[in-house]
């Protein structure tokens, strides 16, 4: 009897079905030669201090660094999860083989093979890995079932991560607690979450204490055009005034006219970061609301895993594209018309083997729509239909002017850009006013790349009278953090970065993973360290206070939580040493343990907005570990 473990009952139904298991018992599928079980996500964790020694169930200075000589995991202590991992495990020692049929990814891999762990698997072990759940892909993977020794190394890497946030999480967060916090109340420390709430602060504090600097620019109108000068801005309107006269006394000639011609490409597919802040850009869903409602859609089998960090797809791909847009055309038939009949376009941009790892970028499956869908669910699948379909179309073709013209000795210049045909923006120009009523909220650099500034004609040589004048210019403070503007900073390790190609050369050192980035805002909310005022993020009194008081980088320096990041990244691909790692961060805790505790300041921080329980002095209970201490102390 061959044994397929998946993640979700759901998942289970399914395969069962396609592989013919189709007799139910409590907990599992049978039939055919198969038996299909499943987790509910984690079944089992790290185990919490307590569980190594009764000396760490105490809240104490003197027990700090907690680093077990050999990390072990135990199961969650629910009763429906203790009823399910029975089931496994008996399934297991009566099976001849297991099939893996976890997300294909990091954290799912993880979860698996933890349960395989404790129930003490010793038998063969083969891996299902597939990027949708359609019946085509489910029947596809199974064909093609990998190998469990070759994504050890992904496993070895999530092992890592989860030990890397227990050391850091679990001593941080009684360390500052213990020292720091006023009433005891939990201060929550994480190797993602402190880092990420230092983004936020430190641009919070620079909008605070920003100056604002006036300016003057030289500007001029000729026929009804405005002329920029080549001079630097003026930092006094008095100098302004001067050029100014002297301006004036000459008329504008024309010196040279220039057209360009330019395309601007389609925009990349979406991974899970770049549709997270495209959702909130559009609709300000947050981004665990993006990922709840892609990850539905994918359960669904209507949108491919969504958990991803690429945004490109493989070459076996291109032939099912078209297959994919004639699945959804129902809906799009409008858009989709110029491609029918045509071979479809394939870019280097969109179709390259080399940027993907496990998983392609986030598409549609083809499967025929529902009647309906929830409005979140129908907003991030047209996000996505519309970016797919995009791709497909040819590069925007525009006609870019240069004028340029002096008066007597002072050089300006005016530009323009005439969109000659409209390729792929076709695709947005015809869905406008339906998508969203938030596109009317965006800002003037979202829109300038959809307006056209068409300049009259002019001819080298003509000259005439002008109107100059000095446009006082005041300096902006940067703004504050959205959740779409803050998974962007996530991803670049606080970098600021708009060009496409740059953003996934930064992704490597990005801080926490696609799927983890969304939990780890949400954890900042509950935790009462930062809150929403309309669509910006704030920091509260608490969130600012634990950060001034944090005084090692290595805990809240975005750009040191990238390199780490970037080793789990190397772990992944087995070129890193994971006890290397491991020792690196053992080291680091110690030696933040030693810095705080020379610390003679006694400053009190009140955490009111949190909602976790107060560490008793008597340590009664345990409060350190939750059920689940990735999403918790990471």
């Amino acid at each position: 009897m061959i044994l397929c473990i998946t993640e979700k009952p759901s998942v289970g139904r399914d395969i069962a079905r396609i592989i013919g298991a189709n007799t139910q018992h409590p907990g599992y599928y049978e039939g055919n030669g198969y038996c299909v079980t499943w987790t509910f996500g984690h079944l089992c964790t790290l185990k919490e201090p307590a569980d190594y020694t009764l000396d760490w169930k105490r809240w104490s200075l003197s027990s700090l660094p907690m680093i077990p000589l050999k990390f072990g995991i135990k199961l969650i202590p629910q009763q429906s999860i203790e009823t399910q991992f029975n089931t496994i495990k008996s399934l297991i020692e009566q099976c001849d083989e297991v099939i893996n049929c976890g997300d294909a990814g990091q954290e799912g891999e993880l979860i698996q093979r933890w349960v395989m762990q404790k129930a003490g698997c010793k038998k063969p072990v083969k891996r299902l890995w597939i990027s949708s759940l359609t019946d085509e892909s489910i029947r596809e993977g199974f064909a093609n079932l990998r190998s469990h020794d070759e994504l050890e190394p992904l496993y070895t890497a999530g092992l890592c991560r989860a030990i890397g946030d227990w050391i850091l999480g679990i001593n941080a967060t009684r360390l500052y607690t213990i020292k720091y916090s006023k009433d005891r109340q939990i201060l929550s420390v994480g190797r993602v979450q402190t880092p990420t709430l230092a983004l936020v602060v430190n641009r919070q504090l620079e909008i605070e204490n920003f100056v604002p600097k006036d300016t003057w620019e030289l500007k001029t109108v000729y026929r009804d055009t405005t002329f920029s000068s080549a001079l630097k801005a003026f930092a006094t309107q008095e100098a302004g005034e001067e050029i100014l006269k002297d301006v004036a006394q000459y008329p504008l000639t024309v010196t040279d006219v220039e057209k360009k011609k330019g395309k601007e490409a389609p925009p990349r597919l979406f991974d899970l970061t770049s549709l997270q802040v495209e959702c909130n850009k559009k609709f300000g869903m947050g981004a665990d609301a993006t990922l709840k409602a892609i990850q539905s859609l994918y359960e669904k089998k209507l949108a491919t895993y969504p958990r991803v960090d690429t945004t490109y797809l493989t070459d076996d791909m291109y032939p099912k594209c078209k297959n994919i847009l004639n699945g959804i055309s129902g809906h799009y038939t409008d858009i989709l018309q110029p491609l029918r009949g045509e071979k479809l376009k394939k870019s280097k941009k969109v179709f390259d083997n080399s940027k993907v790892t496990d998983h392609h970028a986030i598409i549609p499956t083809g499967q025929p729509l529902p009647q309906s869908l929830p409005m979140d669910e129908r907003n991030v699948f047209d996000t996505i239909a519309l970016r797919f379909i995009s791709v497909f179309y040819p590069d925007c073709s525009f006609e870019q002017t240069t004028v340029k013209a002096e008066a007597g000795k002072y050089k300006f210049k005016a530009t323009g850009r005439v969109i000659t045909d409209q390729g792929w923006k076709f695709v947005y120009q015809s869905r406008k006013g339906i998508s969203s009523s938030a596109d009317a909220d965006k800002n003037d650099d979202d829109r300038k790349d959809d307006e056209t500034a068409v300049l009259p004609p002019f001819t080298k040589g003509e000259s005439g009278p002008h109107v100059p004048k000095l446009m006082k210019k005041t300096s902006q403070p940067p703004k504050y953090y959205t959740e779409g503007t803050l998974l962007k900073a996530m991803e670049t390790a606080g970098a600021s970065v708009e060009d496409e190609e740059l953003r996934e050369a930064l992704k490597a050192n990005g801080i926490g993973r696609p799927s983890t980035r969304a939990a780890i805002i949400e954890i900042l909310y509950k935790r009462g360290y930062i809150r929403k005022e309309r669509k910006s993020l704030r920091a509260t009194p608490a969130g600012i206070e634990l950060i001034s008081v944090i005084q090692e980088e290595l805990l809240k320096s975005a750009k040191l939580t990238g390199i780490w990041e970037g080793r789990l990244r190397q772990i992944e691909r087995g070129e890193y040493s994971a006890p290397e790692f491991i020792s690196q961060l053992k080291e680091m805790i110690s030696q933040i343990v030693m810095s705080v505790l020379k610390d003679n300041s006694n400053r009190l921080i009140i955490a009111e907005q949190q909602n976790d329980s107060v560490v008793k002095k008597d340590n009664k209970k345990d409060k350190t570990s939750p059920a689940n201490p990735k999403k918790q102390n990471n």
